[in-house]
Parts: C-alpha cells; sequence; structure tokens
C-alpha cells in the first residue's frame, strides 16, 4: 500500500538514486568544461565539481540509510538535507529577483577578476572588445579581434570592436534565470525527500520482531 513502510523506503531510495545522477551530471558538465578549455579559469568549475560531489555524499548517506532503515543515518541526512534546501532556495531566489543593472554589475564584477586570457577568449568568440564603454581593454588583447571586426573599413583609423556587454547580456539573462528555476525545483524536491526520511523513520519494519523476553510455563516465583 502506497504510504507505508515499503512505498516510503523504495521513494526515498529512488529519489537519492535521482540525486547521484544529477551529481554525476554535474561533475561531468564540469569536466567537459575543463577539457574543452571553454571556462576552464573560472571558479564556476570548481564550484560546479565541488556541488556534484557534495550531493553524491549525501545521496549515498540517503541510500545507506534508507537501506538500513538507520535511525541515526536518516537524522543527520534529514538536517543536512534541510540546511542545504534553505542556502539553494536562498540562491535560487537571488538569482531570480535579480534585475538587468544588477546583472551587469555582477558580470562586470565577475570581468574585471578573470585574468586576460579569458578576455582573449570572449572577445574572440563574440568579435567584441573590453567590456561595456566605460570599461574597455585597449591593450594588445584587442589588437586582433579588431581587425576581424574592421575588415572592409580600413579607411577608418578609429574602427574596433564594440563592446562585450550587448552581446553577452542576453546570456547572463538567460544563465541567471535558468540557474534560479533548476534551483527553485531541486531545492523543493529536497523538501519531498526530508519528508520521505521523516516518515520512513518513524515507520515501524513490518519485517522486523522486537525481542521478548521468553518464561518457561513452570518458572517458580
Amino acid at each position: 500500500m502506497c504510504g507505508g513502510f515499503t512505498c516510503s523506503k523504495n521513494a526515498l531510495i529512488a529519489l537519492n538514486i535521482l540525486y547521484v545522477m544529477v551529481g554525476f551530471l554535474l561533475i561531468g558538465v564540469g569536466v567537459y568544461a575543463r577539457a574543452a578549455s571553454i571556462v576552464t579559469n573560472l571558479p564556476i568549475v570548481g564550484g560546479i565539481l565541488a556541488c556534484g560531489i557534495i550531493l553524491i555524499l549525501i545521496s549515498i548517506l540517503g541510500l545507506a540509510g534508507a537501506v538500513k532503515h538507520h535511525q541515526v543515518m536518516l537524522f543527520f541526512y534529514m538536517i543536512i538535507l534541510f540546511l542545504l534546501f534553505l542556502i539553494q532556495f536562498s540562491i535560487a531566489s537571488s538569482c531570480l529577483a535579480v534585475n538587468s543593472e544588477q546583472q551587469q554589475e555582477f558580470a562586470e564584477e565577475g570581468w574585471n577578476r578573470v585574468p586576460a586570457s579569458m578576455h582573449k577568449q570572449v572577445q574572440d568568440t563574440f568579435l567584441c572588445c573590453g567590456f561595456n564603454s566605460t570599461n574597455t581593454t585597449a591593450d594588445e588583447s584587442c589588437e586582433l579581434v579588431n581587425k576581424q571586426c574592421c575588415l572592409g573599413n580600413s579607411y577608418d583609423t578609429n574602427c574596433q570592436c564594440p563592446p562585450c556587454l550587448p552581446k553577452l547580456e542576453d546570456k547572463i539573462n538567460y544563465a541567471f534565470k535558468l540557474c534560479g528555476g533548476l534551483g527553485i525545483f531541486f531545492s523543493f524536491t529536497e523538501v519531498l525527500a526530508v519528508f520521505l526520511a521523516r516518515r520512513y523513520r518513524n515507520q515501524n519494519d513490518p519485517d522486523y520482531l522486537p525481542a521478548r523476553a521468553v518464561f518457561p510455563h513452570n518458572y517458580i516465583y
């Protein structure tokens, strides 16, 4: 019967298996990003790998507690998962609440922190120079990309590529909304996992026979 001991156990195991798959997916994305040299120098790659590893460890704790019906494991699993829900829900809500001006400020701060090699990768990919009109990089990293932008306009000595912000603005907004939406979705699945773990922890195993003292019938007081 759904809602009973077996149903709660199977649902909790299935949910943690899903978390393990998501954790390996996050690790795969981080490893691919490093191997493809797309965002090798960005701290976000390390963050993706760390999230995947932490999620796998929590899922393993939940799987072990669900299989063994271990009270202590399930208790710590509930506590850690609820704290993770609070953090993830707060971050996801912040991502969805960020407006375009704040997105540009965060993006500019990130642009200033990454090394010049990352600037060159972005500029070569999107054919742009500098971040915005007030924060441009008129150094050697723009020379080659300016030649590509100014093909056919050799007569214009002041020709240069446009800033990168207008070309990155839509992608930055999409990244914030995607991260916020996925974070909200997975945070509510964590609430479901906490509810299942609490319900399963308080249920009695029908296959477990409690110990009973057996006294012989001819026992004399």
